[in-house]
């Protein structure tokens, strides 16, 4: 035993943990140490577990929560989680009222995401993470009855946020806390259960960011501090991924160029004569494979890299057949491969936009002057979406501004820094910076499609609410984007014709014009929706667009209808909504309940945008959950 912080430790188990966090993070000058919370530090190449939770608990619980923490660090974090997405959360919570628990909170949720890719890779720390896990919820819920005795009220949410993701019922109950964080609690339990389903650090941060949405303005920070932030130096990372940072290499430290008598050299295609300080080829006859080195001399062979596309070239976007029995040698039944080719070609032009959207006919429907009426109406929504608005509007110009000032820091030439101590205590030249002239502009453009069917009757008004919101920022930040109505009208349909109307309330070329907001006002409820047709149509539209960044938004109150598409429209819709993604644009559908999501509706969502969805279970609350997906899309950008 030793003392640590007027702490025995168990040195046995010391050396344990730290040549645990040796192996697990292939880093042999990686250190282990105790401190307050579990953070992993590659810049200072050293790993921590909590003493916080551990210090004051049994053995056999001590141990397996000292374990965990190495496991959840050293796999977890070091492999799985993603650095421009954390930094960019932290970058979002900078202006938010409750950081602590901003904090805490995403890191409790990655934690448990990680958690489950941990035992899916090492079945061998299930019973670790069971007695962590158990641990847990009994400490939660006494730290839940005494933060409702004390009146914190936002730690009380948080153990409440804790018991309900790891709780083995299906609805738990929890009796002793407050009303107030019961009901908000029951307001967050879609996003907290969709962490269930998070892949990515991505998700994760989406989750923790709309919950911080919920308690904005309502409460003040959290006064405890269960979990701190997992990853320490976060400035300092350039790379994806902290197994990024441990595994890169830097550029040639050399630019010279060797002459490789090519007669003497055995090319073969998919392996090339490669010489360098640390293993010359001195003959020039070895064959070696292709590495990624840090030294090296550029040589005169060619090697098999890949070039550049031209236009002839044939696109492998995505490829379609059909499969058949064979019938061994007999080919006295084959087509010839040009006729073949032409019946092929001759059905793709047909089925433009789908075969179940063969017969619908686009038509197009230009907005008209506003009325009175609809000046009076707009003005009153952007009255009402004023608040979101501004904080939306000012998270980004802030973000930009951020951008554009911020110097470059640590460069090896430049403006000489202030700080000129690692030059003394590191023998670290890097102690120069540079100013950022330029800002980075918001290069992107969106498409609102707008579900115009007869369901929306009752939910149309609330939801030109989120559409003024979203055309007011965009306005705002002069981005182009266009807002169209959809629906297919069932009383002129017939055999061979499905008229599709799209209502264009707004076109990319005049969606800066201050004085035409008010066109929002004219969308109305009509008949049916076919929405794989007007997908790919508004996908056709996005991709004649120059932009780097291209979203779609579609605005629905349910699963498609229309003539001859209720067996197969959700199917179509799916097959638009991916030919998109894989066209480089990111489409989200956006659901309206009637004031609850049903299980049924949240799984046809599901089947059509996969994950990329946002359930609102009321339309009133329809701008308080745009706003963070709005934010996080334009944040994207920049």
């Amino acid at each position: 035993m030793y003392r640590f912080n007027d702490k025995k430790v168990d040195t046995n188990l010391f050396l344990q943990l730290e040549d645990l966090s040796t192996v697990l993070s292939n880093d042999p000058e990686i250190a282990y140490e105790y401190n307050y919370g579990s953070f992993i530090d590659m810049v200072d190449h050293k790993v921590t577990a909590s003493r916080f939770f551990w210090d004051n608990t049994k053995d056999e619980i001590k141990e397996a929560g000292l374990k965990t923490d190495i496991y959840l660090r050293t796999i977890g974090t070091l492999k799985y989680t993603s650095i421009p997405t954390m930094r960019d959360y932290l970058d979002n919570i900078q202006e938010v009222t409750t950081p602590k628990f901003a904090t805490q909170l995403v890191a409790l949720l990655e934690d448990i995401r990680l958690e489950e890719l941990i035992k899916k890779e090492r079945p061998g720390t299930k019973k670790v993470f069971e007695i962590r896990k158990n641990y847990h919820k009994q400490y939660f819920e006494s730290q839940l009855a005494t933060n409702v005795n004390r009146s914190y009220l936002l730690d009380e949410l948080f153990c409440l946020i804790y018991l309900l993701i790891q709780s083995d019922q299906p609805d738990p109950r929890f009796p002793k806390a407050n009303e107030g964080q019961l009901e908000l609690l029951e307001k967050i339990k879609p996003f907290i259960y969709s962490l269930f389903e998070a892949k990515t650090t991505a998700d994760v941060t989406s989750i923790a960011e709309r919950i911080l949405f919920q308690v904005e303005g309502i409460y003040s920070d959290s006064l405890n501090e269960y979990f701190i932030f997992p990853i320490v130096h976060m400035e300092k990372y350039k790379r994806n991924t902290l197994f990024d940072e441990l595994t890169r290499t830097d550029k040639l430290s050399n630019d010279d160029f060797e002459e490789v008598d090519e007669e003497k050299s055995e090319y073969i295609d998919e392996r090339f004569s490669t010489w360098h300080r640390e293993n010359k080829n001195s003959e020039g006859n070895q064959t070696f494979l292709q590495f990624e080195l840090d030294q090296g001399t550029k040589t005169s062979l060619i090697g098999d890299g890949a070039r550049e596309t031209e236009e002839g070239d044939q696109a492998m976007d995505s490829i379609q057949g059909a499969s058949g029995q064979s019938k061994q040698n007999d080919y006295s039944e084959m087509e010839s491969l040009e006729k073949k080719d032409t019946d092929q070609n001759n059905k793709q032009d047909e089925a433009v936009y789908g075969e179940e959207n063969m017969d619908a006919v686009r038509i197009d429907k230009k907005a008209e002057t506003p009325s009175i009426e609809d000046e009076i109406g707009y003005r009153d929504y952007v009255a009402e979406i004023e608040p979101f608005k501004r904080k939306l509007a000012k998270t980004i110009e802030k973000t930009l501004e951020h951008k554009k000032n911020s110097p470059r820091k640590d460069l090896l030439y430049g403006r000489l820094s202030k700080k000129l101590l690692p030059i003394v205590i590191d023998n670290d030249r890097r102690i120069f910076y540079k100013k950022n002239h330029e800002s980075q502009e918001i290069d992107a453009v969106f498409t609102l499609l707008v579900d115009c069917s007869a369901s929306m009757h009752n939910k149309m008004e609330e939801t030109k609410k989120g559409i003024v919101l979203f055309h007011e920022v965009l306005q705002e930040l002069k981005i182009p984007h266009q807002i169209i109505g959809f629906w297919e009208d069932a009383n002129e349909v017939k055999d061979g014709y499905q008229p599709n109307y799209f209502h264009q309330v707004h076109s990319f070329s005049d969606s800066f014009y201050e004085s035409n907001g008010a066109k929002i006002m004219q969308l109305e409820p009509e008949e049916d929706n076919r929405d794989g047709f007007s997908i790919r149509i508004a996908t056709e539209e996005l991709q004649a667009r120059r932009e780097k960044n291209k979203f779609l938004l579609v605005f629905s109150d349910g699963e498609p209808a229309a003539a001859n598409y209720e067996q197969n429209g959700i199917v179509d819709t799916n097959e638009a909504v991916t030919e998109a993604r894989k066209r480089g644009i990111d489409v989200i559908g956006m659901f309206l309940a009637d004031g609850e999501v049903q299980e049924r509706e949240d799984l046809t969502m599901k089947n059509i945008y996969g994950k990329e969805r946002l359930m609102i279970p009321s339309v009133a609350e329809l701008p308080e959950h745009f706003t963070p997906l709005l934010k996080k899309l334009l944040l994207k950008t920049i």
